[in-house]
């Protein structure tokens, strides 16, 4: 049986691929473990770089498969839809701890933008990864604060009582 030809992408773009998953999703785990919520800073750091190394293998086993037009095709964006998938469960196991109060949602919300990051860190799309954690973290807490004073309740989960 021949060896699989893998056309793995250099060992430093991994790295850096790698790398900016780490400070993208660390930036808005950081702020959820600030703010003392269920999902903190390793959670969000596991979850963008999972998503970012699987979506690395995806393209990689792409490229390494000849044009068959009579041959299976190797979607990637099966891996894309199982990564959010299965963040989805983590989410709503951040939403069902509470044990009867809806509270989570922003958190789970949070893993679920930060496997997106992790996703286009892994697909090499930096611009699109920087500018959503950017806007996540505008988002967690400019967007709270204005939410805060203008004495709306959103059914945040950041929207509890402070005593």
């Amino acid at each position: 049986m021949d060896k699989f030809p893998f056309i793995e992408p250099p060992y430093w773009e991994v790295a850096a691929r790698f790398g900016l998953a780490i400070v993208l999703g660390g930036i808005i785990g950081w702020e959820r473990e600030y703010k003392d919520r269920p999902a903190g800073l390793r959670t969000h750091l596991l979850v963008s770089l999972g998503s970012a190394a699987l979506s690395i293998v995806a393209v990689t086993l792409l490229a390494a498969l000849p044009w068959d037009p009579d041959a299976p095709h190797i979607d990637p964006l099966r891996i894309v839809e199982a990564v959010i998938g299965g963040v989805g469960f983590l989410g709503a196991g951040a939403i069902i701890q509470s044990r009867g109060e809806v509270q989570g949602l922003t958190t789970a919300a949070s893993v679920w933008v930060v496997a997106a990051i992790g996703i286009c860190c892994g697909l090499g799309m930096y611009v699109i990864a920087t500018t959503l954690a950017v806007m996540g973290l505008i988002t967690l807490t400019v967007v709270r604060y204005g939410v805060k004073k203008a004495g709306y309740k959103d059914g945040d989960e950041d929207e509890e009582s402070e005593s």
